[in-house]
């Protein structure tokens, strides 16, 4: 499963709108029940418009009607493996804080860690 997710996230990178950073990122969010979402970034000139690839696949996710995830696969074009911002991060512990993270670069580099290790006391909402 874990090539599977790098591959819909590797495609998914390849549609990002980046016309300003040129920062192509895809993710692939794994649901509890086996499904997976894909995203990719989403700039706009106004910046703090720009959306993640992760909160791209958690907003498809939720459309789906699914809340519980197990982990998120991200790939990017960097020299190490990047991992989620921090507004990121806090979406994803609204539904799942305890999901793991694998990121992945182009030259296939990997780094693996839990949402808990990079946010230890997310503020929790009705499902945390």
């Amino acid at each position: 499963m874990e090539e599977h997710l790098r591959e819909i996230a590797t495609l998914a990178r390849i549609r990002a709108y980046a016309p300003y950073s040129r920062f192509l990122v895809g993710a692939a969010l794994l649901s509890v029940s086996g499904r997976v979402f894909a995203g990719c970034n989403v700039e706009n000139v106004s910046f703090g418009l720009t959306m993640c690839a992760e909160r791209v696949c958690v907003g498809s996710a939720l459309q789906e009607g699914e809340k519980d995830f197990q982990t998120i696969t991200i790939v990017s074009d960097s020299e190490e493996p990047i991992m989620p911002c921090g507004a990121c991060r806090q979406v994803l512990a609204e539904f799942s804080p305890r999901m793991n993270i694998i990121s992945w670069t182009l030259s296939g580099t990997k780094k693996e860690v839990t949402l808990a290790t990079l946010l230890p006391m997310p503020r929790q909402g009705i499902l945390g």
